[in-house]
């Protein structure tokens, strides 16, 4: 935010590409760390502006949650937990996955790719403006683009079983979505998908992977933690409507 009294403690910033998808006029606040009554004044003075606030309490900061719950009427939508995997050694290439930079768009993926959970999801307003199709359409959009890379596994008759959405910012690998065809779901598709990943992004020289997931998603919760990644963030995602 423009005004030095809190740009050291929140991230505030318009999004477009929701208010364009949901069809009100939407920003974000990311509080990185507890606000003085100064700072929370002047940060919800900019909530006035937008029909729809997200606002992201890292860390799940205490005094932040009081705050919002006292003095506005968002509500808790998500709890989003972070990990991150620190790179530094040689990884095995695997053999069954190829990785594809701007690939061109692929029925067979959009398919594969179901998404159960979703703050999409969780709040009935943005379900009635398509929240439940967000991630679809996500997907979707990063079909022939520079920036957005897919890790591909088929199976013996060459139809693709799984898909691991990735881009890379600074030294950095960012896992976006995962997806593994229901039908092979215990065959260790999405493991060869994030190892293919972790080869790739290494002979980038990335230092690391990163990837997110919502508290209530325990089945990737679980598979992060088997992949070797740690957990390193757990912060609470509130909805706000005007």
């Amino acid at each position: 935010m423009k005004n030095n009294n809190i740009e050291s403690s929140v991230t505030f910033y318009e999004l477009q590409w929701d208010t364009d998808y949901f069809g009100v006029n939407c920003s974000k606040a990311i509080i990185h760390k507890p606000l003085t009554l100064v700072e929370w004044y002047e940060l919800k003075g900019r909530f006035k502006d937008y029909q729809f606030v997200t606002i992201e309490n890292r860390n799940s900061e205490s005094t932040n949650a009081q705050l919002i719950g006292k003095d506005t009427s968002a509500f808790l939508a998500d709890v989003n937990i972070q990990f991150k995997k620190n790179l530094h050694d040689t990884y095995d290439k695997a053999q069954n996955i190829t990785i594809h930079q701007a690939l061109e768009r692929n029925e067979q993926v959009i398919e594969i790719a179901e998404f159960l959970y979703s703050k999409f999801k969780e709040d009935p307003e943005l379900v009635k403006r398509g929240g439940h199709q967000v991630y679809h359409q996500w997907l979707i959009n990063s079909f022939g683009k520079l920036d957005k890379y897919f890790a591909l596994s088929k199976n013996e008759n060459g139809e693709i079983n799984g898909f691991l959405l990735h881009s890379y910012s600074d030294n950095a690998c960012i896992v976006e979505l995962v997806a593994v065809s229901k039908n092979v779901v215990q065959g260790g598709i999405g493991t060869s998908l994030f190892r293919a990943v972790e080869y790739a992004a290494y002979e980038r020289d990335c230092d690391e992977i990163r990837v997110g997931t919502q508290v209530r998603n325990m089945g990737a919760i679980n598979f992060y933690h088997k992949v070797g990644c740690k957990q390193v963030g757990c912060h609470q995602v509130y909805h706000l409507w005007k």
